[in-house]
């Protein structure tokens, strides 16, 4: 990795692991911590982002140690897949955001150069969130503005997860619609 190694600290683990599995872990790493950098390298933007990754990786493997399984070639598995788990969420966090943000980080819709027009935009879009019921709005806002997962959220709202999932797709294509102009 460059010279560089991602260490774990073990003071950083949870108090309940015990120490075989911090030895474990610190094996795992040893073992594995390369070749999932190599991973990460080619699915990351840049370097310090696949380290991230890894470090993310072996942290769920410390809080869950007893998820590990055992023996060479299943733990690996289990390494690889929790990476690309971790993947996919930055990937789909990255597209709502970049879909419910139509301004982007130049503070005005892409494609657009007129403040006017982004005003307009701006303004529907907080019109339709503000038509919402407030259950689902707080759903929509917590989830799509705020990045809150979808069991944080269903833990705040004392509501079941799928519940959650259901005032999601629901405020998405009411928002649509009401953004669109469509009356049915």
């Amino acid at each position: 990795m460059q010279g560089e190694a991602i260490a774990i600290d073990a003071a950083a683990a949870p108090a309940t692991v015990s120490r075989d599995h911090t030895e474990r872990l610190g094996a795992l790493f040893d073992a594995h911590h390369q070749r999932l950098y190599r991973l990460a390298r080619r699915l990351s933007p840049s370097a310090d982002t696949a380290r991230d990754l890894v470090q993310e990786t072996f942290l769920r493997a410390a809080r869950a140690p007893a998820s590990v399984p055992d023996g060479t070639p299943n733990a690996e598995a289990w390494l690889v897949r929790v990476l690309i788990n971790i993947c996919r969420d930055s990937w789909r966090l990255r597209a709502s955001h970049a879909r419910l943000d139509p301004w982007g980080d130049a503070g005005q819709p892409l494609g657009t150069a007129d403040p006017e027009a982004a005003f307009i935009a701006r303004s529907l879009i907080w019109q339709a969130l503000g038509a919402l019921p407030p259950r689902r709005r707080a759903v929509l806002v917590m989830y799509e503005l705020e990045g809150a997962t979808i069991p944080a959220i269903a833990r705040l709202l004392g509501v079941t997860p799928v519940t959650v999932r259901w005032h999601l797709s629901r405020g998405r294509r009411e928002m649509a619609r009401m953004i669109r102009g469509d009356e049915s």
